[in-house]
């Protein structure tokens, strides 16, 4: 009996610039999957929470391959919340396309093909879900890797500072992303803490926010 192609959730699939991390700016294809079991007070995707059209993952490598981008980021929602986003990580990997998965850290990480770059988040405590971080994932974390912290206030910067130590997180992963919550915490304020305190972390301000108002498709 031959087993059927696995299918998963998506909101959307679109061609845009790579809003944030080490590839910022580049020109990307975004496979959103829908839904996701976190509830982030800063969250800029709830959109993609519910609804969403199922695809097989032959269609959607079809749909991806016809703007002719050589980096693929996979993100949501949470993508790992659906099983089947392991075997599309594989298959974009497969096709010969640069991939990224962008997840929340609630879930486990280490089933994922080694080949994609893992953008990571740790919620610090102003995003109301700082108890979901599951710590065991950045034993998972490799050179490769990318961790980010979303920033609200002081409290979430001393916050990250401390597991930014306590992981050994600056040797462990390429980059060390800190971005200012939405609407939260100017980015100038975050910049001049992280040069006040000579932090070797990346500051990334969104810059899908500042071209596209983060309008869906963007």
């Amino acid at each position: 009996m031959s087993q059927s192609e696995p299918t998963l959730r998506l909101t959307e699939i679109f061609h845009s610039l790579q809003g944030e991390a080490r590839t910022v700016g580049r020109p990307t294809v975004f496979v959103r999957l829908t839904g996701c079991p976190l509830r982030c007070v800063w969250c800029d995707t709830a959109y993609a929470f519910q609804g969403g059209t199922q695809w097989t993952l032959s269609a959607i490598l079809a749909e991806v391959a016809q703007y002719r981008a050589g980096y693929v980021t996979v993100t949501g929602g949470e993508p790992l919340a659906q099983p089947e986003c392991l075997p599309l990580l594989t298959a974009l990997c497969d096709a010969g396309y640069e991939v990224s998965l962008e997840t929340s850290g609630a879930l486990a990480v280490d089933a994922v093909d080694p080949r994609v770059v893992k953008v990571m988040d740790l919620k610090a405590p102003g995003s109301g879900e700082v108890q979901r971080n599951r710590y065991e994932n950045v034993a998972h974390l490799t050179a490769n890797d990318q961790v980010k912290f979303v920033i609200c206030d002081k409290q979430d910067y001393d916050w990250a500072r401390l597991q930014c130590d306590q992981y050994d997180l600056y040797s462990r992963v390429s980059d060390v992303l800190f971005s200012p919550g939405h609407d939260t915490l100017a980015p100038r304020q975050l910049a001049e803490w992280i040069l006040a305190d000579r932090l070797p972390v990346r500051l990334q301000v969104q810059l899908h926010k500042y071209l596209w108002n983060n309008a869906p498709g963007h």
